[in-house]
């Protein structure tokens, strides 16, 4: 037997946005630390490469001062969060880290001087 929406009274309509948030709540609660942090690292690590060039299309992708800010915020995640997730996790995320560091310092046309480019003040000079 299927039902029809009609044949039950409407929901006040702030109902189901509230169900949702809690519904949400409740999701988010049943993830581990490691996870929540791995997957912003992975989010930021992905949209750092696509900003440095290293997407299918560079020639339209590449904007250099928003990767540098997603590169910034990659390695103070990483560097801070590194101690709190296995060595396993971390070791792929410095990799993926120095990846986009380097593909930014080959794509920028003024290089920065060892140490000042995006996330070295966290991770060390990387060349």
């Amino acid at each position: 037997m299927s039902e029809n929406p009609s044949d039950h009274p409407q929901a006040p309509e702030g109902a189901t946005e509230q169900d949702n948030v809690t519904q949400a709540t409740r999701d988010i609660a049943d993830v581990a630390a490691v996870e929540v942090i791995t997957t912003a690292s992975v989010h930021l690590l992905s949209a750092a490469a696509v900003k440095v060039g290293l997407a299918d299309d560079p020639e339209s992708q590449i904007d250099l001062d928003e990767a540098r800010k997603l590169i910034n915020a990659l390695a103070g995640l990483i560097t801070a969060g590194a101690p709190e997730v296995s060595d396993m996790h971390a070791r792929s995320l410095r990799d993926g880290l120095r990846s986009v560091q380097l593909a930014f310092r080959e794509a920028s046309t003024i290089p920065d001087a060892p140490g000042k480019g995006p996330g070295e003040k966290y991770t060390g000079p990387v060349n």
